[in-house]
């Protein structure tokens, strides 16, 4: 009697880890893949936005706001001294922010003047923010131009506090990501850079 429970637990073990295993390998195949679709979305938004860029340079198109729609390209974000280059879409719904950093809708888009808010996981495109310093410099670069900001502050608050979103009569720029960088599940602050446009 006791070996015959022996040999069930032995089993049960056994199938266990290897169902634990497969959960796993499961895991690690939907992570890939999703990684691998942002990176090949990011590259070939990042092509479509150079050939936009050159094929409207002389005319300086510009898009009416009203014309922007979710998941639009709008530009692309680079902050060089930390390695973020990425392309910035319309919206903030979890497909976009899968794919890249995201315009909050209810701030200005850049160019515009006024507080052009963008927004980013903390666990993909906008882990290197842990890194950021005062006067960093970050840039926009649209169809309507290039746009450049240097970092003034960094704060952390709570996700209640959409303060920092509020328009502004200076051009600034807010990126916006969740908070601690190193937190499974949902974070509790919400990490926050301020840039002016010089």
């Amino acid at each position: 009697m006791e070996s015959d429970k022996k040999s069930w637990l032995r089993a049960f073990l056994l199938w266990g880890s290897r169902g634990m295993f497969a959960a796993g390998i499961v895991l690690l195949s939907l992570v890939g893949a999703a990684t691998l679709q942002a990176k090949l979305y990011q590259d070939r938004a990042k092509q479509l936005i150079q050939s936009e860029i050159h094929g409207s340079s002389a005319g300086r198109i510009v898009v009416p706001a009203t014309s922007i729609k979710e998941n639009d390209i709008l530009g692309r974000l680079d902050i060089p001294r930390i390695g973020i280059s990425l392309v910035v879409l319309e919206g903030t719904d979890s497909r976009t922010l899968r794919l890249g950093a995201g315009h909050i809708e209810t701030t200005s888009l850049p160019g515009e003047g006024g507080n052009v808010g963008i927004a980013g996981h903390r666990d993909t495109f906008f882990r290197p923010l842990r890194d950021i310093r005062k006067n960093d410099r970050i840039q926009i670069q649209t169809a309507m131009g290039l746009f450049q900001y240097q970092v003034d502050w960094m704060k952390v608050v709570s996700p209640e506090d959409v303060s920092v979103l509020a328009p502004s009569d200076r051009s600034v720029l807010t990126l916006v990501t969740c908070y601690p960088f190193q937190f499974f599940g949902s974070a509790p602050k919400r990490f926050i850079v301020r840039a002016h446009r010089y």
